[in-house]
């Protein structure tokens, strides 16, 4: 029989990963299990502020009803694997991570739920594919506001579709789509601070329409850009 290893030791476990969030939780979507990382990240000091609430009690309201949305979908079994996102914290600066949430199962039924959500680290530019994709970046970021596609990159790139998905992944940590996306997010962002409109920025981002800009953005950062520009406001 293959060992089990109890929560409070992955727990524990997870402590000591200063890039990595970690959590179990309950049928209602409320902590049991959080390690150092989100402590701190939500600015507690103890773990019991944060064992026993749920996503919307700890984190800002349109970020806390968007990720207790997210755990109502995997409480009802489906799992969320290397979803990109921004997390923003009351005392930490956004970054950029990829999210994993799976249903936790106790003889065959799902009890709760575990996840983990990995810090992207920087470019790895000693990796022998680096130079090659510097020209795929530097297109990327001369065209944020066209149709981009990855067959065309890797044209660009001299590669196969299959060869810089691996690349990218090498490098970057994350798919060239991913990546792409994560490039029109940051200048949405950036743009949100200013007074251009939000139909305006989405077009400027390489968003056909406002409504796919906002499914994107909100998929990504957790709120509409609408919210994002009103929360940022308010900081």
């Amino acid at each position: 029989m293959d060992p089990v290893l109890p929560a409070l030791e992955v727990q524990a476990l997870f402590d000591v990963l200063a890039d990595t969030v970690f959590f179990i939780k309950d049928r209602e979507g409320r902590y049991t299990h959080c390690n150092h990382t989100l402590m701190r990240r939500l600015g507690r000091k103890r773990r019991d502020d944060v064992i026993g609430r749920s996503a919307t009690e700890v984190f800002p309201p349109p970020l806390g009803a968007t990720y207790h949305s997210q755990d109502r979908r995997v409480l009802r079994g489906e799992t969320i694997s290397d979803q990109l996102e921004v997390h923003l914290y009351p005392n930490r600066r956004p970054g950029w991570c990829l999210t994993l949430k799976r249903p936790l199962l106790v003889h065959g039924r799902i009890s709760g739920l575990i996840g983990v959500s990995r810090d992207l680290g920087r470019p790895d530019s000693r990796h022998a594919a680096y130079g090659q994709l510097e020209k795929v970046m530097a297109h990327m970021q001369a065209h944020l506001d066209r149709n981009l596609r990855i067959p065309a990159l890797a044209e660009l790139a001299g590669v196969s579709v299959a060869q810089l998905e691996r690349q990218f992944r090498h490098v970057f940590q994350v798919t060239p789509q991913q990546h792409l996306i994560k490039l029109r997010i940051e200048l949405a962002m950036r743009l949100l601070h200013g007074e251009d409109s939000i139909a305006s920025i989405g077009q400027q981002c390489g968003f056909s329409d406002q409504s796919a800009f906002a499914r994107q953005f909100k998929a990504t950062v957790g709120m509409t850009p609408r919210e994002y520009r009103n929360l940022k406001s308010c900081l």
